[in-house]
């Protein structure tokens, strides 16, 4: 919440739930860079946009039944073998495809993450709540070092995000109430949903999560309890 510029500390917040990727980890710039390493002769920018356009998609397939419950791991393949076609990829072996698949287990960290990680989890219970699958998410945070009490992920409810269950299974798994648990995320699509089950939200600015070529609208939402321009302002906010 902010009055007259300022932002309110909220008092009563027990865990601080994150969205990863785009929040806490620049997958942009980090697949970019794995395109590059394995030298597969397209533009690293196109296609790892294309690479995560194919998300949402391919999760709703998901959520519609179309598929069974499939992780995220499995999803990227997927569309990472649409796109090697698309993009005319044709020289790569079955154990190079997998080792690229799993780019999204090494994606690198955002400048202030680690730092605002260590402070925010001094005076809270740091989680995760992604999409993301939990090996995936347990393998990033050991390459990027981040601090996690716990790793949840629409894996444990089988539900992905925007599905009520995972916002409110966070809310469940440490017995408190929705209003106790804070969802910190980059895409105001996510808080929206997590505040339309009652948790408190915090919107952080990352201009730069699909690169200097799409550069995105990071203004302010008046719903979202707090905003802040990064994981260290965020922390300061909340005064750890």
């Amino acid at each position: 919440m902010q009055e007259n510029g300022q932002l309110k500390t909220p008092e009563d917040i027990k865990v601080i739930a994150f969205d990863v990727f785009g929040t806490v980890v620049d997958w942009h710039k980090s697949i970019m860079r794995e395109i590059c390493l394995m030298n597969l002769d397209v533009d690293p920018d196109k296609f790892a946009l294309a690479w995560r356009a194919g998300y949402m998609p391919a999760m709703q397939q998901v959520m519609s039944g179309e598929l069974g419950w499939t992780s995220i791991d499995d999803l990227h393949r997927m569309i990472l073998d649409d796109l090697l076609a698309k993009f005319n990829v044709t020289h790569l072996r079955e154990d190079q495809k997998r080792h690229l698949n799993k780019a999204w287990h090494r994606l690198e960290a955002w400048p202030d993450t680690v730092t605002g990680l260590r402070r925010l989890k001094s005076q809270y219970t740091i989680c995760t709540l992604s999409n993301g699958n939990i090996g995936l998410l347990a393998n990033m945070a050991k390459h990027a070092s981040l601090p996690w009490d716990c790793i949840l992920s629409a894996e444990v409810f089988h539900k992905y995000k925007p599905d009520p269950a995972t916002y409110l299974g966070v809310a469940n798994i440490f017995d408190v109430e929705p209003g106790e648990v804070m969802l910190v995320a980059a895409h105001q699509d996510d808080l929206a949903h997590a505040r339309a089950c009652g948790l408190k939200t915090a919107y952080i600015e990352r201009p730069l999560e699909y690169g200097p070529s799409q550069i995105k609208d990071v203004s302010p939402h008046a719903s979202n309890t707090l905003h802040a321009k990064d994981l260290v302002e965020l922390a300061s906010v909340l005064n750890c």
